[in-house]
């Protein structure tokens, strides 16, 4: 059997990771295809090299550019690779404009397509990858939901004959990670100047269209969250950097400490080091739940829904309308107790993820 992955941002090689060890463990052919659609080396290189990803076997080089560019780039590119390899199965990771690319590219060639992560809804159609997502379920040939309720949705949706429940890679790797920080086999993540790695602090990020394109409102959680009661390690999305500076928006202020994105290690490791997580990040939700550390998210709706039951993550849409003692009650709150259960998984999804695709090859 030969599979090719279709892979170009951060959370997507996170994903690739325990896909390709458990590749590595057959005698399948596996295929890397780097579409570029993060091309900055804090987003890319540094999780090929972090989690022990080959190399990819090919690198597209799209870059940077509209959503409408980007996902043509891809889907242009994608053609002449999908006819020289001819796979079994073409793999796609997630909701970005190279998810749904490669899945267009392989319904065009007659190629079967399974979708990873499959089934996640956030029910707002402002949100791109939302739009990416859907797409390409309805496209896709088989279905790997990580939950029971991505399994509802896709049901919900007519879908539910190409579903099944895979559980969710991104455990795999999480846990693998965060058993080798309690073993000291990484070295401490390089925290923002300021931050202090043995007293309380908070980790945040923000990237999301939503909360970065306007100017009033990047500026009203930026003054939120620079006035919060603990410091906070600010992990800087190039997209961040970039909107804050078209704004004229100083990230560092009050609270404020601002650094680049880390290598998938150093940020479980900042994690486990935290007070807790504010983000706007679905992927950071998710790790901040496995991490045992509550979250904050600054959105109306998560595609994790099971990260909110017992209050470990919170939706807070707009902090800055919030009085400032309930902001940081929220924001700074202690970790629930209870027994969460396991609804992400065991942490052995990509060996079964490899064994569906063996069982549903045409």
């Amino acid at each position: 059997m030969k599979v090719l992955s279709v892979v170009g941002a951060r959370p997507q090689l996170v994903k690739l990771a325990p896909i390709a060890a458990a590749f590595a463990e057959t005698n399948h052919e596996h295929v890397i295809v780097h579409t570029g659609q993060h091309y900055d080396a804090d987003l890319s290189d540094v999780f090929f090299s972090g989690l022990g990803i080959p190399d990819p076997d090919v690198h597209l080089g799209i870059g940077s550019g509209s959503h409408g560019a980007q996902t043509g780039g891809v889907l242009t590119a994608m053609d002449p690779v999908l006819e020289a390899e001819r796979p079994d199965w073409v793999l796609v990771y997630g909701d970005t404009n190279s998810t749904l690319a490669g899945a267009l590219s392989a319904v065009k060639m007659h190629l079967p397509v399974a979708h990873l992560e499959a089934g996640l809804r956030s029910f707002n159609r402002r949100m791109p990858e939302e739009h990416n997502r859907i797409l390409t379920d309805h496209a896709a040939d088989l279905l790997l939901a990580p939950t029971e309720e991505a399994m509802r949705h896709l049901a919900a949706e007519g879908l539910a004959g190409r579903s099944v429940l895979s559980g969710d890679v991104m455990v795999d790797v999480c846990l693998r990670i965060r058993d080798a920080v309690l073993s000291g086999d990484h070295v401490a993540p390089t925290l923002p100047d300021g931050i202090d790695p043995n007293a309380p602090y908070l980790l945040a990020t923000l990237h999301r269209p939503d909360n970065t394109d306007s100017a009033e409102r990047l500026a009203s959680i930026v003054d939120a969250l620079a006035a919060l009661p603990v410091p906070v390690a600010l992990l800087a999305h190039p997209r961040l950097v970039a909107r804050a500076e078209q704004h004229g928006i100083s990230l560092t202020k009050g609270s404020l400490h601002v650094g680049r994105p880390l290598p998938y290690a150093g940020l479980v490791a900042a994690v486990m080091g935290s007070a807790g997580v504010v983000t706007d990040s679905g992927g950071l939700q998710k790790e901040a739940f496995l991490l045992d550390r509550v979250c904050t998210t600054i959105r109306p709706e998560t595609e994790w829904v099971e990260t909110l039951v017992g209050g470990w993550n919170q939706l807070v849409p707009d902090p800055h309308t919030r009085p400032a003692a309930d902001w940081a009650r929220t924001a700074t709150r202690p970790a629930p107790g209870g027994d969460r259960g396991v609804p992400y998984g065991d942490g052995k999804a990509a060996v079964r993820v490899v064994e569906l695709l063996e069982q549903h090859q045409r």
